[in-house]
């Protein structure tokens, strides 16, 4: 039996590609987004008592990870656990899976109804690619969604990255410093913080481009210190 997925809205961030995109929602807090609605759903009313809650869930499209070849695969192997590894697909969030539904657990910064666009829910803590078509949007319950107990498996005991917060670790050229606010900024050291080179990688020279906020930020991370220039 077939179904049918309508978008309701598409996501605005600063991650016009997926390398850099935080593996996880809420990893980054200050990444910010703008939820927008597509014309037929653009009705205030839809969005009437959300101001009540802090935070919502959001079910969206892996819309860069369709392919038209695509045949159903039990497993898939994570990059945190080196990309040669494998485990069953319902065990892990990889975007290759029967049906490309991403989940998304955000903080809701604002609520805006009347906007030129219609209404727009600011957020932040996204792992949203800019454009990312979005399918619902829930409520996020903190008595019932919140589980202090729960165990995270092998991607708990692979997540940890070496790297500090502390800006005395970051190195950022002045012209990356007079282009992006303090923001910007702190948004790019918990991109960073949280290393988006792929799990296998760990060449100190190498140089990787992250494309962020419509710029293209070179960086390096050597010996737990990271240096990122335009």
């Amino acid at each position: 039996m077939n179904y049918e997925l309508k978008a309701i809205a598409s996501i605005r961030t600063d991650f016009p590609t997926k390398f850099g995109i935080p593996r996880q929602s809420g990893l980054v807090k200050g990444l910010k987004g703008r939820i927008v609605f597509e014309p037929e759903y653009r009705d205030p009313e839809a969005l009437r008592g959300l101001e009540l809650f802090s935070h919502i869930w959001l079910l969206w499209d892996f819309s860069e990870a369709r392919r038209e070849d695509y045949k159903w695969r039990p497993t898939v192997r994570p990059p945190r656990l080196g990309g040669n590894r494998r485990v069953g697909v319902f065990a892990t969030r990889s975007p290759f899976r029967p049906n490309n539904i991403g989940l998304s657990s955000v903080r809701i910064v604002s609520i805006e109804l009347h906007t030129p666009e219609g209404p727009v829910i600011t957020v932040e803590g996204a792992d949203l690619m800019d454009g990312t078509p979005i399918f619902d949007i829930k409520p996020y319950l903190p008595f019932t969604d919140n589980h202090p107990e729960a165990i995270g498996g092998f991607a708990e005991e692979t997540f940890d990255s070496e790297l500090s917060n502390d800006e005395k670790h970051y190195t950022f050229d002045s012209l990356l410093l007079k282009v992006f606010d303090e923001e910007k900024l702190q948004a790019l050291r918990e991109i960073l913080a949280s290393d988006p080179r792929p799990h296998y990688h760990n060449d100190p020279d190498r140089v990787y481009v992250l494309p962020f906020a419509d710029k293209e930020v070179k960086f390096r991370i050597k010996g737990g210190e990271v240096e990122a220039w335009l």
